[in-house]
């Protein structure tokens, strides 16, 4: 800890802080362009001027000085910073009337405009007048790619867009070319950007260069309504801001939560927002002769009574999406179980994850933060990148601290950064279970060892096999202790841990997902789109869901249901943190939350659940499952449930992993509906074709 004096208050910080950070620790406010917590120091915008007492007679960039930098007085007084002396105005007054040089006067047509630091900036720390009047240097506008807008003559050249593509994301992407009046920022070859992340260099983006060009020109930040709530694009349940005018949904942004994405959020979860109104189901069908007719509430529910009618509870089964949320499995579980039927599953794909294992069978137990504390990683059957981004980079970030050495089974690719790529399947994998490969010699080496085990690796008849020898290798390798549980599950579905919780897999005698496709009477698609469709044979099949996709075409009745916007709900992400997502819109036409839905069918059927609002529901929720009030919580389970795994270990066949997301930008049906997704999904394959040729 260092000891010193920021306008004469006296604070003690961390050695290591800048002296930006000690005076933002003093509550003294000090303007920053260039500066960022999360990027390495530039030090080019120089706004951050401060003047220090003993120090050269000039101001100095407290992002650039460390407070090991400056030293105290002859006679053992502190070192002292001021950020409100005359030099420090003046300084400040010069560095922004030399911003503002070039600076377009853009601001009424800006989409920054009302959130942007410059302006704010100008407005406290700047003059009311210029004295520069010749003419303004001109920069042509790049192509980036259709997620990112570029206006460039706004640019101050932070840099923060360079750090962040290089540093966070991975890929050097962008970069600054030339010198003085000349210098710009741009890709080089003016190509698409391709990181899957691309997008946080709009929030990244100081002053209005950089911009969402899907919100170009639609709405003021101002005009907003903005609603706290939680992503369910991918399992991490990352932390988002849903932003409204009306009913519609106009943007989406992150919020900070250092346990799971910290600032960041992927450009799936950030730009999926036109989805939310495309291909909308918003009134009920039923399919008569052939085809599928819009309907009232009254006769969807009366097919549906006649159908159940005809079959007994064994014949009846009921599938939930990627998507639902913890309320609307609970009481399409509790219809199910009042009609006679265990037929119920959350595993579309099929993996082999169940809760009768214990909880720590199915988490990414080292959590999303803990990921920090590994010093050695396995993946097995996973592509990170793709099944969940922000996850990747925190791995990414790890590894760029140094000593981590991470060893990939499965697909490979490229993963932003260096990996060593151990083999394809089933055969590198007990070979190191077996003591015959290299790596696992690293991993008994590391304190801390981590082992990620994908959905890639758990589907298939060798499923259970794959778990049982993961679980024995992070046994084996010592990645089980009291400090340390290293044996993690990487989820691609917001849905599934939830699920597990809940016990939303086939009962004593019950029938799985695939099967039940081609062997129920009487089908629920609870936002089930994901399964393979032409195996379906069931007789009567109801999707309850937001968009006509897959589940709905093969459908003899559709209930309207509402996306994660438009509804308040629990989802449980991939380490098992319990989060609460609120609803920020309505849904439209007649279309209805879905437990609300399950609630109404439930009476027709003569089945009438237990509450009558989500209040109601959620209180049986808690008393049944009570770790599911305890929001932003996590309910670790016990290595011993790993070690009890680890012991049914046995021979596995030979087989290969594949991730299961093999386009990036279409894994549920709002982003296939979202037109953005579409040309991103173009672009990547264009990308993909290219290279490989």
């Amino acid at each position: 800890m260092a000891k010193l004096k920021v306008d004469g208050k006296e604070i003690e910080v961390p050695d290591h802080f800048t002296l930006l950070q000690a005076c933002e620790e003093a509550g003294a406010e000090v303007p920053r362009f260039c500066f960022h917590e999360r990027l390495s120091v530039a030090g080019n915008c120089r706004m951050c001027l401060v003047e220090v007492k003993g120090g050269p007679p000039k101001p100095a960039a407290s992002c650039a000085m460390g407070v090991r930098d400056i030293r105290g007085g002859p006679n053992g007084e502190l070192p002292e910073v001021f950020t409100n002396t005359p030099m420090v105005k003046k300084a400040r007054e010069g560095v922004m009337e030399f911003l503002l040089i070039n600076h377009p006067l853009d601001c009424p047509i800006c989409d920054q405009g009302g959130e942007c630091d410059l302006q704010d900036q100008a407005m406290a720390f700047g003059i009311d007048s210029s004295r520069y009047s010749e003419n303004k240097r001109a920069v042509e506008d790049k192509y980036i790619g259709p997620l990112v807008k570029t206006v460039m003559n706004r640019c101050i050249h932070c840099t923060r867009c360079v750090r962040f593509t290089t540093e966070v994301a991975g890929i050097a992407e962008l970069g600054l070319i030339g010198r003085g009046e000349d210098a710009e920022i741009t890709t080089y070859l003016e190509q698409a950007m391709t990181s899957e992340l691309q997008g946080n260099v709009v929030d990244l983006c100081p002053v209005g260069a950089l911009t969402s060009k899907p919100f170009a020109f639609t709405a003021r930040p101002w005009e907003l309504n903005k609603t706290e709530s939680i992503d369910v694009m991918d399992a991490l349940g990352s932390a988002i801001r849903v932003d409204t005018r009306g009913r519609e949904v106009m943007r989406v942004m992150p919020r900070v939560n250092e346990q799971i994405n910290e600032e960041w959020i992927s450009d799936k979860s950030r730009f999926i927002w036109d989805g939310l109104k495309t291909q909308r189901l918003d009134r009920p069908y039923v399919r008569r002769d052939g085809r599928l007719q819009p309907a009232t509430w009254a006769e969807a529910f009366a097919a549906i009574k006649t159908a159940v009618a005809a079959t007994s509870g064994s014949k009846i089964g009921a599938i939930a999406g990627d998507l639902a949320s913890v309320e609307e499995m609970y009481a399409l579980k509790a219809l199910l179980n009042a009609l006679g039927s265990v037929n119920t599953d959350c595993r579309q794909d099929g993996t082999a994850v169940d809760p009768s294992l214990g909880r720590a069978s199915y988490l990414f137990n080292a959590t999303i933060e803990g990921i920090e504390a590994a010093d050695a990683i396995l993946i097995v059957g996973a592509n990170p990148r793709y099944e969940a981004a922000v996850l990747n980079a925190r791995i990414r970030k790890r590894w760029r601290r140094g000593g981590l050495p991470i060893g990939v089974i499965g697909e490979g690719g490229e993963l932003r950064y260096p990996y060593e790529y151990l083999g394809a399947g089933t055969e590198t994998l007990a070979d190191l279970v077996a003591g015959k490969n290299g790596f696992g010699e690293k991993l008994k080496a590391a304190k801390n060892p981590l082992i990620i085990v994908g959905q890639g690796a758990l589907v298939g008849a060798e499923g259970a096999a794959v778990l049982a020898n993961a679980a024995k290798l992070a046994e084996a390798v010592g990645a089980l202790t009291e400090e340390w549980n290293g044996f993690s599950v990487l989820h691609t579905a917001a849905s599934r841990v939830g699920g597990l919780d809940l016990g939303f897999v086939p009962g004593e005698g019950g029938v799985a997902a695939a099967d039940l496709l081609a062997s129920a009477d009487v089908l629920f698609l609870l936002g089930a789109d994901e399964l393979d469709f032409t195996r379906k044979s069931s007789k009567f099949t109801i999707y309850i869901g937001s968009h006509g996709d897959n589940g709905a075409h093969h459908a003899d009745v559709i209930l309207p249901g509402a996306t994660y916007t438009e509804k308040s709900g629990t989802w449980v992400n991939t380490e098992g943190r319990v989060q609460m997502g609120n609803r920020a819109g309505f849904a439209p036409g007649d279309a209805r939350e879905d437990w609300a839905i399950i609630r109404a069918l439930s009476d027709v059927l003569g089945k009438k659940l237990p509450f009558d609002s989500l209040t109601a529901l959620r209180a049986k929720l808690y008393a049944e499952y009570p770790h599911f009030a305890d929001l932003d919580e996590i309910l670790p389970g016990a290595s011993s449930e790993i070690a009890a795994i680890a012991k049914k270990a046995g021979q596995m066949t030979k087989s290969v992993f594949a991730s299961p997301v093999k386009d990036f930008y279409l894994t549920n049906p709002i982003a296939r509906a979202s037109a953005v997704m579409a040309e991103c999904s173009a672009l990547a394959r264009n990308n993909f074709k290219a290279a490989a040729e």
